[in-house]
This record gives C-alpha cells, structure tokens and sequence, in this order.
C-alpha cells in the first residue's frame, strides 16, 4: 500500500488482526470467491469524528474514522471471527460496531449475507511543523529611548484651541490641550539612529484629523483647519 492515514490505518489493522487471530487477513470485498475458511477486510466508508483544538500555536490534527468491515468467508472462519470478536473489546483506538447485515449492502458485494463485524478505527492526519527561520546573524538587543514632547493645537489666526484630544495612534497614550491649546506627549518608543515620525490624532470642535510631527523639533505647532459648515 501507498503511504497515506488511510493506508497506514488500514497495514495497522491487517497487522493486529494476524497476531488477534493467528491467520492473515486479505484486505479485499468479501464476494462470492472468498475463501470460506478465512477472514477478509474492506473499508467501507470514511467518518467525521469530533475535532478537539489545542492550546499549542501549530494547527491541530484532523481527525476522522475509518469503517472496516470483517467478514467471515464462511462457517469455517467463525472461530477466527471469534478470536477477533474478543481481542477487539480490549483494544484501545478500535471500535465495534454491531449491526444486523444490511441486505443492500451484501448484494452489492454479489454474496449472501454471513457473520461479519464493523469496525472503526480512529485516524488523523497531522500537519508538518514549519521550522524557524536558521538565525544567521549575531541577536543584538536594544532598547529603544521613550521620547516625550510638546506641542500647540491651534486654529485660524493662530486661535488657541483648548479641550483637543490628542493621542498617539498606535500608543496607548492620550491627553488634551490646556486653555493655551499646549499639550504634551510622554512616552513615545523612539529610535535615534531610525528617526521616524509621530502620527498623532486629535479629536474635538467635530473634527477627527490626523497629523505627522518630527518629535524632536523644539515648537510643534499643528494647525486645524475651520470646521466645514
């Protein structure tokens, strides 16, 4: 058999059930030309099962089952039926179904209905795990400077505008203006040999804008436009 959960399932099962009862167990339909003194196994059908999730960050195993049928050849191959029967009850990861013979079924087969067993075994398949990235270069680590800085909120004829809500888009971090439209911002992560700016949004008088300052200019100074009527 080629490689593959069903397949793997299936070697598995062949393999426990020749030490369960003492015989090979040909993986074929159980037709008219079975050999009435032997056992024979087929899949029949392929199952949902009940998915679990894990706490862990790879993805889960998809899990499903497998429904064989072992059916006996014959009278002859009762005992092995039997023996099968008995060691099934006590193993762990295969089920027993016991149902009555469908007769549906064993026409399709082109056989006359005899002893058989269902049996379900549980299997998954399970994703590979993608490997990290190797680390080529030596790990440097820094730590970044925490910038503070002030500002104006003004508006036209440079009005002072009192009341802004100013935050750091991003951050955390909000304040509003004073009655002289000045706010100050603390604590902003800022790498000195990476400059970048500042976006900051301010809220108040029905306006939502947004602006990009330079935190290390000594008089930030933002104007707002006049509300549109």
């Amino acid at each position: 058999m080629t490689d593959g959960p069903i397949c793997a399932a299936t070697t598995e099962l062949v393999a426990w059930l020749a030490g369960a009862v003492g015989d090979t167990v040909p993986v074929g339909p159980p037709g008219p030309e079975a050999d009435p003194s032997r056992l024979t196994l087929w899949p029949l059908d392929v199952r949902p099962a009940r998915q679990t999730r894990g706490s862990g960050s790879g993805p889960e195993p998809y899990r499903f089952t497998v429904r064989y049928l072992l059916a006996a050849g014959g009278p002859e191959a009762l005992t092995a039926l039997d023996r099968a029967l008995v060691a099934a009850t006590g193993t762990d990861g295969r089920t027993l179904v016991l149902e009555a013979g469908d007769p549906a079924l064993w026409a399709a087969f082109g056989a006359p209905p005899r002893p058989a067993l269902l049996i379900d075994v549980l299997v998954q398949v399970t994703h590979p795990t993608r490997p990290a990235a190797p680390v080529l270069r030596p790990l440097r680590l820094r730590q970044l400077e925490m910038l503070s800085f002030d500002g104006r909120v003004v508006g036209p004829a440079e009005q002072p505008l009192a009341a802004m809500r100013v935050e750091v888009v991003g951050q955390p971090y909000a304040t509003r203006t004073d009655p002289t439209g000045r706010f100050r911002v603390v604590g902003v992560p800022h790498d000195p040999d990476r400059p970048a700016p500042v976006r900051l949004r301010l809220t108040g008088r029905g306006q939502v804008l947004t602006a990009e300052v330079d935190p290390t200019e000594p008089d930030i100074v933002i104007v707002c436009p006049p509300p549109t009527p």
